[in-house]
């Protein structure tokens, strides 16, 4: 899938309008977030942050670590 996107002026800011097809498969809609990733390929766009998603793995591998004081403490 490729489309044009074209960079408006929106207020004071500069920004593009997403197709509906876009959003759809982003699955987002109006007042959600989207994050942009800086990859070697470009810029990805993506609903998830990924700084979250990284420090709820790190809480898992603690309370795997920690498995037995979390029961002791219950």
């Amino acid at each position: 899938m490729s489309d044009t996107l074209k960079v408006r002026e929106i207020g004071n800011s500069l920004g593009v309008i997403l197709p509906t097809s876009t959003l759809e498969d982003l699955d987002v809609e109006e007042g959600d977030e989207l994050f942009a990733i800086q990859t070697p390929d470009g810029v990805q766009l993506t609903p998830y942050d990924p700084e979250f998603a990284e420090a709820m793995e790190d809480a898992r591998e603690f309370m795997r670590t920690h498995r037995n004081a979390f029961r002791e403490l219950a």
